[in-house]
């Protein structure tokens, strides 16, 4: 195996490489066939997050809020994964949550205790908050990648009890929305 100048191995630069490459296509052949499908379930999620968003008050919160988005996204694009099942999408935020705000609530209290100012205590702090999260997440089969968004932003932002209520309501929101409508919609990918 030929060494690369900077001493990385060729054929695992070309591997890590080729792993970027777009394809052959530019379209998802799928689409071809289902047009009208994809453009009513792309269209029914922007209806669907309307509703959410205008209860919810969209600008309450707007980087927990934003977790929702993504969340849509799974929900509806890919009905059928196990992601976007209720235990996933309401158990990953329920996991997001609680995992955020003890973390948070705990930079509170350690104040001056961590060497270390507010903001950068918030940045670590917020990284163990992703990590604990995504293990609470795989170990109770709770997976949903947003899950760990929100135990992040509620570390980095301040929040208040409404904000818990406001994403849990979002994510139930979300969660019905999908099971009522499941039986309309394909997996987009």
């Amino acid at each position: 195996m030929s060494e690369h100048r900077d001493g990385v191995p060729e054929k695992y630069l070309a591997g890590f490489l080729a792993r970027f490459r777009l394809g052959h296509y530019w379209i998802d052949p799928k689409f071809a066939g289902n047009r009208a499908r994809y453009v009513s379930q792309c269209a029914f999620v922007s209806v669907a997050m309307l509703l959410v968003l205008l209860v919810l008050d969209a600008f309450y919160q707007t980087v927990l809020i934003a977790a929702l988005g993504a969340s849509s996204f799974v929900a509806f694009a890919a009905p059928t994964m196990r992601i976007s099942r209720p235990r996933c999408l309401i158990g990953g935020y329920t996991v997001g949550v609680m995992v955020g705000c003890s973390i948070s609530t705990l930079a509170v209290l350690a104040g001056g205790w961590l060497a270390l100012n507010d903001h950068t205590a918030r940045i670590v702090l917020g990284s163990v908050a992703v990590g604990l999260a995504m293990f609470l997440m795989v170990t109770t089969d709770t997976e949903h990648p947003p899950g760990a968004a929100v135990s992040l932003g509620f570390v980095l932002n301040d929040w208040e009890p409404m904000t818990v209520v406001i994403v849990m309501a979002g994510i139930l929101s979300i969660s019905v929305i999908k099971e009522l409508v499941r039986d309309r919609l394909i997996d987009l990918f």
